[in-house]
């Protein structure tokens, strides 16, 4: 299969006034196309520095990452940009999604930056696909406000999956789901990797959620602390 991700002494330093905050400290890793990781560590341990690296949302200081074969570590803002449109899903904690907007609507947003060759009737019929996808075709009118945490993190993650990503980031997914919503939205993730083979990296600091994943990368004091193969 190949690495997917593959990270290299990965630093982050942060000024803070004169003094060098070492947030990450020479981060090896490498992810496997078709994984589903956790990424655990304490409050503070340097691993949503690491999700947004990884995410290219933020460049680190020094080291290399290769992603998908290609070096972005040294990319500019859109370059950045261009990989995050092209290659990467987000779910976040507070959902993200646009209020007095439908569903629908609310999914299908992200194609109209990436896939201008769609007709509007190709992005309605994708867009109605994905919410199929999650168990919400009968939810596809609805605002925000009319659907509960869990119907909404659903519409989340019918809209990171419009692009067809290549991996999904999900940060906290379950942080604002009582448990059993928590654990509805884990066996969407579950099947998304396992039948879609989408590469899955959930950021998590509850035990119970990072066991659903196949393997744990736990970070501490901006180090890789351990690094477990679950199934």
């Amino acid at each position: 299969m190949g690495s997917l991700i593959s990270l290299r002494d990965i630093c982050k330093t942060y000024n803070v006034g004169d003094v060098p905050l070492k947030v990450l400290k020479n981060v090896s890793l490498d992810v496997d196309r078709g994984e589903m990781l956790a990424l655990t560590g304490a409050s503070g341990s340097g691993k949503s520095t690491l999700m947004n690296i990884l995410g290219c949302l933020d460049r680190p200081t020094s080291g290399s990452y290769m992603l998908d074969g290609v070096e972005v570590s040294n990319l500019d803002n859109d370059g950045r940009a261009d990989v995050r449109n092209r290659k990467i899903g987000f779910v976040f904690q507070n959902f993200n999604l646009l209020p007095r907007t439908s569903a629908l609507e609310n999914v299908i947003m992200p194609l109209g930056y990436t896939a201008s060759h769609l007709s509007e009737k190709e992005m309605v019929r994708l867009g109605e696909k994905m919410l199929k996808k999650v168990g919400l075709e009968d939810r596809m009118a609805h605002e925000p406000s009319q659907l509960s945490g869990g119907q909404q993190q659903r519409v989340a993650i019918a809209r990171a999956l419009v692009n067809s990503p290549k991996i999904l980031f999900a940060d906290e997914p379950t942080g604002n789901l009582d448990s059993k919503m928590s654990e509805e939205i884990m066996k969407i993730f579950r099947e998304i990797n396992e039948v879609e083979g989408v590469t899955i990296i959930l950021v998590t600091h509850e035990p119970d959620i990072a066991a659903c994943a196949k393997r744990v990368v736990k970070i501490k004091d901006g180090e890789v602390g351990s690094d477990t193969i679950l199934r």
